[in-house]
């Protein structure tokens, strides 16, 4: 009965040890999130840890199983033996959560949504996954990992050694009742006897999103995700697929049409698309955004075309270049550009310039197969590319790719004198991409994330006035159009409200030289990337009714609608409002205007649709 007791007492033990350390791990995410957690209260915080403490134990349960089972041969076996199995069983498992807690911290800082396997297709490169970060961000991290480890190994050893060395070869009676304990496993991991297993939303107590995502348990939430992949059946289906599409047509048809005079003073000008690595309208003055950042654009922006409601579809590069490119909707959970399988049934704009006659161009200073890029815009028609192969390695940063400036002076050498016109050439900019080294000075600072950022689109936007400037002195800038657009929105600087509120995802968009008919105009119609290439084409007389997602954005009604997503749901918004939807909570984490309802039937309608053709492309 005395060997029963230490055996049992020690899976006892070591559960617990296991719930503790969970709740240590909630302790630093809210500490690492100190400016967030301090919004929340402390009778909001306490109930961060109560409310997490389920996944806490569900997925402690999990990790038990393995231990409880040695328990069981520690009837027949010398328990040091058992103890030093559990031992580097445990040491394995601290090891590599730790490392996860790290890269949790970092990818909610920059994405708003806690660790799961959305961050798996980043581990085909991980030397640009690495380039996020700076040399001491690294470092410093590493150094952190190594030593919470070390300690946390420690401790769980002296916890195992202490109450293992008490166990005794005894009887095998004791083995149903162990068999029977490790069996009850199934209870905590379920979360109870309830129909319906523990899951996520069971721990969104709050209308503040940031303490919801505090209560995850994010080991618990990666395994989960990891585990429940998508099985043939849209998780966003709300409606019939003969209703969502009604209710899609009901909106988008009415504004496929301009009905503003004319943009474009030629018929086929030059295209040249520059997108903005990061660039959002926070700190865009012309777009009553910081004043003081970008001071080219915003004397650009008196020169062209400015639309002050525009909105990126997607919070990533591989989400931006397919809403821009594609005029496709990102999926909320996956990465299209990552799958040539389906980006080659795509509508592609560079294809479409081609057969229009047009010379297609891309340029990018880093590696093209980050994110798959290259094979995406290989599929696209694109077979001239310049990239970070063309540079020398002294015109890199450490991290992604050549400088900014030193891209744009390739683009502008190559552009230099007479063109074989019509040309479409389009550049994607990396200075401004965490970790933000660039070889200018840093004029708000070094101090923060925030700071750095800014200073980092000072010297983007003085890359790209030079640019411009050059341009202007070319034979080819009157019959040609430049269209400078974000590729997608920003956390940075931090914003009021939810993290993912529209101002999240508006970005800049204008339209620049001598094909533009009206400079000096603004555009205020709500519109997105994912309506440009249908937008394009249409002033330039072409098919364009492939993108079927797409609407006009010169379509001046104030029924113009935005839709974008996020990882773990939707905004939709238009003049009137604004309404935000959580996945899984199955809540609105924001409803603004008068138009709330409409805009919930429209944003599930569209993730519904959107979500049903990526499924069914092959």
């Amino acid at each position: 009965m005395i060997n029963f007791k230490k055996r049992l007492l020690f899976n006892v033990y070591y559960f617990v040890s296991w719930i503790v350390y969970f709740v240590f791990l909630r302790l630093f995410f809210l500490l690492y999130h100190i400016d967030k957690t301090k919004e929340l209260g402390l009778f909001t915080v306490i109930k961060t840890f109560l409310y997490g403490l389920q996944l806490d134990i569900a997925f402690t349960a999990y990790l038990s199983i393995i231990p409880f089972l040695l328990m069981i041969l520690s009837v027949y076996i010398n328990s040091k033996k058992i103890g030093t199995i559990i031992k580097w069983y445990s040491s394995i498992l601290l090891v590599f959560i730790n490392l996860l807690l790290l890269i949790d911290a970092g990818l909610y800082q920059s994405w708003g949504v806690r660790l799961d396997t959305s961050i798996l297709p980043y581990l085909n490169t991980p030397e640009l996954m690495v380039a996020s970060v700076s040399s001491f961000q690294l470092i410093s991290g590493i150094l952190f990992w190594v030593l919470l480890s070390v300690i946390c190994i420690k401790i769980f050893k002296n916890i195992i050694n202490k109450k293992i060395k008490k166990v005794r070869v005894s009887h095998w009676i004791q083995i149903p009742a162990f068999l029977l304990l490790t069996a009850s496993l199934i209870i905590p991991i379920r979360g109870g006897f309830q129909t319906i297993p523990v899951n996520q939303s069971n721990v969104y107590f709050s209308n503040q999103m940031f303490a919801n995502h505090a209560a995850i348990n994010f080991t618990w939430n990666f395994f989960n995700t990891l585990t429940h992949k998508i099985d043939g059946k849209n998780p966003y289906k709300y409606f019939d697929d003969e209703v969502a599409q009604k209710i899609i047509n009901k909106n988008r048809t009415k504004l496929l049409t301009a009905n503003t005079d004319s943009i474009l003073n030629t018929p086929k000008p030059n295209v040249i698309l520059i997108f903005w690595e990061g660039l959002t309208a926070k700190v865009v003055g012309s777009l009553e955004g910081e004043p003081t950042v970008t001071q080219n654009l915003n004397k650009l922006s008196e020169e062209g075309i400015l639309f002050t409601n525009f909105y990126a579809n997607g919070d990533r590069t591989d989400k931006g270049i397919p809403a821009i490119l594609s005029g496709y909707y990102p999926p909320p959970i996956k990465r299209i550009m990552r799958m040539p399988h389906k980006t080659r049934s795509l509508p592609m704009l560079p294809q479409k310039m081609i057969d229009l006659g047009y010379k297609t161009s891309f340029y990018y200073g880093g590696d093209l197969n980050f994110g798959n890029m290259n094979t995406y815009l290989r599929n696209a028609g694109i077979t001239n590319f310049v990239d970070g192969n063309e540079f020398d390695k002294e015109d890199w940063n450490s991290k992604w790719g050549a400088h900014d400036h030193v891209l744009m002076s390739r683009l502008s050498k190559d552009l230099e004198g007479e063109q074989q016109t019509p040309f479409f050439k389009i550049a994607l900019t990396l200075s401004s991409h965490e970790p933000y080294q660039f070889p200018d000075e840093y004029k708000f600072g070094k101090d923060n994330e925030d700071n750095k950022f800014r200073s980092s689109h000072v010297y983007t936007d003085k890359t790209i006035g030079k640019f411009i400037e050059s341009a202007k002195k070319q034979p080819w800038y009157k019959n040609t159009l430049i269209v400078i657009m974000a590729d997608h929105g920003h956390s940075s600087p931090q914003h009021e409200g939810p993290f993912n509120a529209p101002i999240r995802f508006k970005i800049p968009m204008l339209w620049l030289g001598g094909a533009v008919h009206k400079p000096g105009s603004k555009i205020d119609n709500f519109s997105s990337q994912v309506d440009f290439p249908y937008t394009l084409l249409n002033l330039l007389k072409a098919n364009n009714s492939d993108f079927t997602f797409s609407k006009n954005i010169f379509n001046t009604s104030d029924h113009q609608y935005v839709h974008y997503l996020f990882n773990k749901g939707f905004g939709t918004i238009t003049k009137n409002g604004a309404y935000i939807y959580d996945y899984v909570s199955k809540k609105a984490i924001l409803e603004k205007g008068k138009e709330t309802i409409k805009l919930d039937s429209l944003g599930k309608a569209i993730s519904q649709n959107a979500f049903q053709d990526f499924m069914d492309r092959k």
